[in-house]
This record gives C-alpha cells, structure tokens and sequence, in this order.
C-alpha cells in the first residue's frame, strides 16, 4: 500500500465558535438541539468516557481503518514507519483538534498508544474518539487528553486483522457518519457529531434550551410541580418570560 503523500488537511471551526460552544453546549444539549433541527441521532452509539470530568469540543480529524488483508498490507510493510496511516492523521494535528477513529467496533486492535497520543498530545490535540480501543491505558489516562473509547487491549492493531486504510476522509465511528471537520462535543454523557453548516443554530437552540432550563430547575428545586415546570407548560411559560425579563433588566 501506498500512501497518498496530500493527504488533505481539514476545514476548521472558526476558534471563537468552538469557544463558545465549549463554554455553553454539552453533549446532551448538542444532541438535543440537533434533533430540534431534523437530525434525529447525532450519539456516537457504544463510546464510553474513559477520561471523567473532562469534555472537549474540536474538529474532527479521521482515520479509517479496513480488515487486514495480505496482499495490501503485511507486517513488512508495517517496518516502514512512513507507511503507517495512523501516524499521518497525528502530523495533520492542530491545537484543539480530535482525532475521530473508524476501528470498526474491534476490540482487540489498539490503534494508538501512549507514545503517539503523547505526540498527538504535544502538538495540541484534546480528544481522541475511537470506535474501537487504544493500549497503554495506565499512562495514557495521564496525559490529559479527553478519551472516549469502546475499549482498552494490550494489543497494538497490526498484531490482530485491521490496518489503517484512509485519513481525512468521510468515516462512520459509533454509528454515525463523520465529515472531517465536522465538530464532536464530547463528556461524561457521550460523544457528539455536530455538522459544521448546523454548528450556530445548535449553539442558538442550545442556549435558548439552557435558559428555560435553568428557570425550570429552580422552580423544581423550590418544590414545584413537574407537570408545569419540566417541559413548562403555558402558565409555567408566562411566568418563565416574566423571570426572563426581570433577570435582564
């Protein structure tokens, strides 16, 4: 196998709207918003955080990986370090990507371990999303990096059937499709695809939905009845303006 030595680069975010969207929109209110506009499941289905507490919003940088088959891909080829595909979606990294990965749900294939994602680390990146595992789990859980995972195996990917087929390129990583550059919100909840055309009208939804919420909540807090207040009912809505309006003034 050759590989394609213009490899694309990925369209980014600007940094402002990745800001933002890092401050004010979990992955619950993402996918929530999301459904509010038409799509109907954006939850990357059987990625777990491996990494509590911490949640990152970046672009998507992917990594395909195929079922090995020997005559494209043999462990002589695996010697020359510059034919490996996993190390050149690292190289595309910039500061506040995720690396998106397309294991194809395998549990045996680690297809990172600490010392690439400490490079991947170094140079910037905050998240690595893979439908499949990593290895080296002790050390790599202390480099900071957000992980959201199927799994964990001693194994490097070479050593069982899958082989790194494609980088930048359209994937499907927990059951959905994935655009390089598309945006993942991820956190304890979960892993997100936000498309990038529908990134400020999720942010917009979002806030709005965080805003009643946020009413909602302390009127539960205070006792009140769930029937009025969660979703709000048309006199729970009344009072919410009225709150609304107060808290701006």
């Amino acid at each position: 196998m050759v590989v394609n030595s213009t490899i694309p680069d990925i369209e980014r975010p600007p940094r402002e709207l990745l800001d933002v969207l890092q401050a004010e929109v979990s992955s619950a209110g993402a996918t929530g918003a999301l459904y509010r506009l038409g799509i109907r499941d954006s939850h990357l289905r059987g990625l777990v955080s491996y990494s509590p507490g911490i949640k990152v919003v970046g672009p998507a940088l992917t990594l395909q990986f195929m079922p090995k088959r020997e005559d494209v891909y043999t462990l002589e080829e695996y010697g020359d370090v510059e034919r490996q595909l996993h190390r050149h979606v690292l190289y595309k990294t910039q500061p506040g990507d995720v690396v998106v990965v397309d294991a194809r749900g395998h549990l045996g294939s680690g297809v990172f371990g600490e010392m690439m994602l400490t490079y991947f680390k170094a140079k910037g990146g905050v998240g690595v999303v893979v439908d499949g595992c990593i290895r080296d789990f002790p050390r790599a859980k202390q480099l900071g990096l957000g992980l959201w995972l199927r799994g964990v195996t001693p194994n490097f990917h070479t050593q069982t059937d899958l082989f790194p087929f494609a980088v930048n390129v359209p994937i499907a990583c927990g059951e959905r499709l994935i655009f390089p550059g598309d945006i993942i919100i991820a956190d304890d909840d979960g892993a997100v695809v936000v498309p990038r055309k529908l990134a400020d009208a999720v942010l917009a939804d979002a806030h709005e939905h965080a805003e009643w919420e946020e009413f909602a909540r302390e009127r539960l807090a205070a006792g009140g009845d769930l029937r009025k207040y969660y979703p709000l009912s048309e006199e729970a809505r009344r009072e919410y303006e009225q709150w609304r309006e107060h808290r701006s003034s």
